[in-house]
C-alpha cells in the first residue's frame, strides 16, 4: 500500500537486518538493482581507461562488459583441465596497473570452487593496488566444507569486496535486489555514484522477509541437492561426462553439436544454456529444477541424443 511513495534510496532498515544477520558493519554494505548493477558499480568506482582487471575464462560475463565500458583492459585467464580456477595463473598475471580481480566462487559457469587453502595462500600474495571481489551468488548452494567465507576476509580488513544476491537461494531474480560488502571506505566510493534509488521498496520488503525465512532456504538447498544427484546419475547412465557442482547448475558434455541439441531441446519444451559461448562446442551448462522438470529434462536429452 506504500508503493506510491519513493523507496529509501539507501536501505536503511534492510541495511541494519543484514548488518545484524551477518555481523558486519552497516556502513560497509551497499545495495543495488541486482547483483548486476552491483558489478556496475564497481567498475564505474575503481577502473580507469587502459587500467586492467582479471577474471577466470569462463566466468560470469557481466564481469568484462562493465570492465571493457570503462575502457579498462580485460585479462582473462582459462580455467584449469578440471575446470577450477587457476590462481596461480590469475596472479602471474597481475601488473601494476592490474585494479580489480573476480573470484566468482562457485564459478558461473562451471560451477566450481577454489578453496580455502587456494584462496589464504592467493591473498597473501597478491599486491595492496588490487582489489579482490568474491562473487558469491552461489553461494548458499555449497556443500563443500573447504569453501573459503569472502565475508571473513573483509571482518580481516582485507582488500576485498564480496557481491551476493537474493536472486538465486532466496527466488527473486523478478524484483531485483543484491548487494556488496566490504571495507566502508570501498563500499563509500560505490555509494557516491550510485543512483538515487537503485532499489525498489517491493525489492526491500522482500528482501527483509526473505532474511527471515530459514525454513525456504533449506528446503531449497535440500531440494537442488537432491536434484543435483539425480542429474549425476542420469548423466552417469547415459555416460555423458559432467563437473561435479557446487551451485545450482552444472556442465555436462553432449558429446554432439551443441547449437543442434539446444534447437531441439527447445522444440521438446526444454530450455539450456549452451556452452559454445565459452568455447565448449558440445556442452551445455543445465539448472537444476524440480523433480518434474529435471526428469521431463533428461527424458528430452535421451530422445534429441538418441
Amino acid at each position: 500500500d506504500s508503493l506510491n511513495i519513493y523507496p529509501d534510496g539507501a536501505c536503511l532498515a534492510l541495511t541494519q537486518k543484514l548488518a545484524a544477520k551477518l555481523n558486519v558493519d552497516p556502513d560497509g554494505i551497499i545495495f543495488a538493482n541486482g547483483e548486476d548493477n552491483i558489478i556496475t558499480l564497481i567498475s564505474k568506482t575503481f577502473l580507469n581507461e587502459g587500467e586492467e582487471m582479471i577474471m577466470a575464462d569462463p566466468s560470469f560475463s557481466s564481469f568484462e562488459i562493465s570492465a571493457r565500458a570503462m575502457g579498462a583492459k580485460v585479462i582473462m585467464v582459462p580455467v584449469r583441465p578440471d575446470f577450477t580456477t587457476d590462481l596461480n595463473a590469475i596472479l602471474a598475471a597481475v601488473t601494476e596497473k592490474t585494479k580489480l580481480i573476480y573470484l566468482c566462487n562457485p564459478n558461473n559457469p562451471t560451477g566450481t570452487i577454489s578453496t580455502s587453502t587456494e584462496v589464504e595462500k592467493f591473498l597473501d600474495k597478491l599486491p595492496d593496488h588490487v582489489v579482490l571481489i568474491f562473487d558469491e551468488a552461489y553461494k548458499e548452494f555449497v556443500d563443500d566444507p573447504d569453501y573459503p567465507e569472502g565475508l571473513d576476509y573483509v571482518r580481516a580488513g582485507r582488500n576485498v569486496l564480496v557481491s551476493r544476491t537474493f536472486s538465486k537461494v532466496y527466488g527473486l531474480a523478478g524484483i531485483r535486489i543484491g548487494y556488496a560488502i566490504g571495507h566502508p571506505e570501498l563500499i563509500g566510493g560505490m555509494k557516491r555514484i550510485r543512483e538515487a534509488f537503485a532499489t525498489n521498496r517491493l525489492a526491500q520488503i522482500g528482501a527483509m522477509a526473505a532474511l527471515d525465512d530459514d525454513e525456504f532456504l533449506e528446503q531449497v538447498t535440500a531440494v537442488n541437492r537432491e536434484g543435483r544427484e539425480y542429474l549425476y546419475q542420469e548423466f552417469e547412465r547415459m555416460e555423458l561426462p559432467y563437473v561435479k557442482s557446487q551451485a545450482n547448475f552444472m556442465l555436462v558434455d553432449t558429446k554432439k553439436d551443441i547449437r543442434q541439441v539446444f534447437v531441439d531441446l527447445q522444440r521438446e519444451g526444454v530450455i539450456i544454456r549452451p556452452a559454445f559461448i565459452w568455447n565448449l562446442p558440445t556442452w551445455a551448462r543445465v539448472t537444476v529444477g524440480t523433480k518434474e522438470q529435471n526428469k521431463k529434462f533428461i527424458a528430452a536429452l535421451e530422445k534429441v541424443l538418441a
